[in-house]
């Protein structure tokens, strides 16, 4: 992950991240380790050379779409739309996203699944 981070740093490629997964990141930053921490993830986030992509009416419809047919979560589904949307690879450790990599909605590189 942090040589995706360098490699946006250096505008070698964009990094992408749907508000509405910022979104679910802080509320549960929030909710597990309350609202200070939460800030501090923001702040942490606006210094990473990633690219906030807003959320029109289409991404809506087609996260809606994908969420009816795949179960994955809503939040999952507009990360998947992220990607689909910009040509970009979704990186995760979820296996709920198996799925729709086999179906071919998105191409995904495999992080390692981190522990609780």
């Amino acid at each position: 992950v942090r040589s995706v981070f360098e490699g946006a740093e250096a505008q070698r490629h964009t990094v992408y991240l749907s508000l509405i997964n910022l979104g679910e990141a802080l509320y549960i930053t929030e909710r597990e380790r309350g609202l200070v921490q939460a800030r501090r993830t923001l702040g942490a986030v606006d210094q990473l050379p990633v690219e906030i992509v807003g959320v029109s009416r289409a991404t809506v419809l087609a996260a809606a779409h994908i969420k009816a047919c795949f179960p994955i979560s809503y939040a999952d589904a507009f990360a998947v739309v992220t990607a689909q949307d910009h040509g970009g690879v979704l990186m995760t450790g979820d296996p709920e996203f198996k799925p729709l990599a086999a179906a071919g909605l998105v191409a995904v590189q495999w992080l390692p699944r981190r522990r609780p």
